[in-house]
């Protein structure tokens, strides 16, 4: 059965190893500074999927807000699910979760971000499915001027 819930601490090994897999090698170490500073921040929610007793994906969002708006919307940082879960639906669980949890806070929309990279080509394609439109493939980031 699968369970999402809010990250907790002890979840730290399990998210520093999402991470790898979504191709951001990270340690525990450095996941646990990151989670630090996340959790400060209020407009940032972090989710986990367990299923039996392990985590195997998670998602990261924020509230975004504007300054041409009143409303609010969220926007997906991360998904990712263990290689070995993907295709049982819990992207997409994780997904429909954050979007119930938005709309239970007030928002008006939903959007992700997500890299403009070949290995990310299915992630595009699920996004898709699920409705998402992609509007913008920048050929890479902009510098810090």
């Amino acid at each position: 059965m699968l369970n999402i819930r809010f990250y907790e601490e002890k979840d730290l090994e399990d998210l520093a190893a999402l991470m790898a897999d979504l191709g951001y090698p990270t340690d525990r170490e450095q996941m646990g500074r990151r989670m630090k500073r996340i959790m400060e921040e209020s407009s940032y929610f972090t989710f986990v999927a367990v299923k039996d007793n392990r985590v195997v994906g998670m998602i990261g969002c924020r509230e975004a807000v504007g300054y041409e708006f009143d409303d609010c919307s969220v926007q997906i940082n991360a998904l990712v699910t263990k290689q070995e879960v993907q295709g049982q639906g819990i992207g997409r669980a994780l997904l429909q979760n954050v979007e119930q949890w938005a709309k239970e806070r007030g928002a008006k929309g939903l959007f992700l971000t997500s890299g403009n990279k070949p290995e990310r080509k299915y992630a595009h394609e699920f996004y898709q499915q699920l409705g998402f439109i992609i509007t913008v493939f920048p050929e890479r980031e902009s510098p810090l001027l």
